[in-house]
């Protein structure tokens, strides 16, 4: 996007806020580098340049801009879109692993060497790994110096800098400011978060359907894990450094986002899970609008533009509730997950609300008496190999798997299909062109739109929908009238 200078520039000029964090703009004349959408009068065109990150921005010698903040624009929708290395790290590096692991690291998860990442990443992105995690580490601080009262050396080990000095440098080169002014600069008079947690606003592209979003999570939440209270959906989350809750909320333009946290290493990983539990990199215009020719499903989307795929914050986890569901009710799945976590998950040294639990860990589960689990041996068999594979590191299930890959370790397990498989797929992987032709609610709906009704013929028809049948999906559970598709208590 960012080498189609007039595209770029007629996205600059009609503040089109569809590009945020497609690329950004950098004004030669003020140093400074913006969103799409700011909202100063956009410079002459001969002064624009455009990179396709904030990192190679940043490299390149710019500030952010003090009005748009475009450190803190959605992010691209590519690196959810694809499967291929640069999206795979791009996603590795957004939950953190560079600053855990290193560049040596990230490149071992990935398979590659490390001139072959930063390589490839610098073609694509105009900066390496260590560019991109050290633009990641402003944006982090800049949230935690803006919505916590940490001292600020407490802030800088926090984001992950490795000294005071590199972590004053760094805020001072891409903000302008020194950390102290940035957070008196930041005092607008926001009711300030309960101790120990944090309260942020994550941006999405608009149009956002929260309907089946949020409708979904609430109705398979697992007691101790997961519940809807207060309109908002609670959850534990299971972190590198520790471990903390999140409640997420629809609110006007954005999602309103309260984590508390054992460590405050893990903001930028928490985040970046809660952003794709929600999908909120997503571009609805552009699924939109390919869903949109064909003539069955487009009044669907009229109807309720901007519906987003519910994901996950931990693909094992999510796997295991997969099988757990197989053949029975929500409510029965429901209750399978919750004795798991009662029985086998780590509990919480200080429970909020309803949360008392993480949820179990593969290896946690590896010594399962199979017979302890209330279902048919053919299924118990099913949740003891595919245990054994994620704990044993056979089958990998996190942001950086390979999607085909990962689909055709699956059908190798005893008693998974092609419908589990393509539900893992899509909401555990995160492939957006994951389908679901064989199941209930989606031929339902189907017939009930002069869809083909048969799996095979549905799959041919759905053809037209790539690269988007996941979210098709959605549209067609929302048509098959299910209580999950609507807000909670609507």
């Amino acid at each position: 996007m960012h080498a189609d200078f007039d595209r770029c520039v007629r996205a600059v000029q009609s503040k089109d806020a569809r590009f945020d964090g497609w690329f950004f703009t950098a004004v030669r004349t003020t140093g400074i580098y913006c969103r799409p959408s700011c909202p100063v009068v956009p410079p002459k065109p001969r002064n624009m340049t455009f990179y396709p990150s904030a990192a190679a921005a940043q490299q390149a010698g710019f500030r952010a801009c003090k009005r748009c903040r475009p450190d803190a624009s959605p992010g691209s929708p590519q690196w959810n879109e694809r499967a291929d290395l640069v999206a795979r790290a791009m996603r590795l590096i957004a939950d953190g692993a560079v600053d855990r692991e290193g560049v040596p690291g990230l490149a071992a998860r990935l398979g590659y060497s490390t001139r072959q990442i930063e390589r490839q990443l610098l073609a694509e992105l105009g900066a390496g790994p260590l560019a991109l995690a050290r633009a990641q580490r402003a944006q982090t601080a800049r949230l935690l110096i803006e919505t916590s009262a940490l001292p600020m050396a407490d802030i800088a080990f926090a984001a992950g800098f490795s000294s005071i000095r590199a972590f004053n440098e760094t805020v001072r080169e891409v903000f302008a400011l020194s950390p102290t002014e940035l957070r008196a600069r930041s005092g607008n008079g926001r009711l300030p978060a309960a101790p120990g947690s944090l309260s942020l606003r994550l941006p999405y592209r608009r149009p956002l359907c929260p309907d089946n979003l949020f409708g979904l999570l609430a109705a398979t939440a697992v007691p101790g894990v997961e519940e809807w209270r207060d309109g908002a959906y609670h959850r534990t989350l299971r972190l590198p450094y520790g471990h903390g809750t999140v409640s997420l909320a629809p609110g006007p333009g954005h999602i309103d986002c309260r984590l508390s946290l054992s460590d405050q290493r893990d903001l930028s990983g928490a985040i970046s899970r809660c952003r794709r539990l929600l999908d909120l990199d997503a571009d609805p215009e552009a699924v939109d609008a390919q869903l949109c020719t064909d003539a069955h499903l487009a009044p669907l989307v009229r109807r309720a533009p901007g519906r987003r795929v519910p994901r996950t914050v931990d693909g094992g986890e999510f796997a295991i509730r997969a099988v757990l569901g197989q053949q029975v009710s929500t409510a029965a799945a429901r209750t399978l997950a919750a004795r798991l976590v009662t029985a086998h998950g780590e509990p919480l040294t200080a429970p909020e609300g309803g949360l008392t639990h993480l949820f179990p860990t593969a290896e946690a589960l590896a010594d399962l008496d199979p017979a302890a689990l209330a279902m048919p041996a053919a299924r118990r068999k099913t949740v003891r190999g595919l245990v054994t594979a994620l704990a044993s590191g056979e089958l990998r299930l996190g942001i950086d798997s390979d999607w085909s890959a990962a689909r055709a370790e699956l059908v190798q397990l005893p008693g998974i299909g092609p419908w589990t498989a393509e539900l893992i797929a899509m909401r555990a992987l995160g492939d957006p062109d994951a389908f679901l032709p064989t199941d209930l609610g989606v031929r339902r709906a189907a017939a009930r739109l002069g869809l083909p009704g048969t799996p095979a013929a549905l799959t041919r028809q759905a053809a037209a929908w790539r690269p988007w049948r996941a979210y098709a999906v959605q549209y067609l559970w929302a048509a098959d009238g299910h209580a999950a598709a609507r807000m909670p208590g609507s």
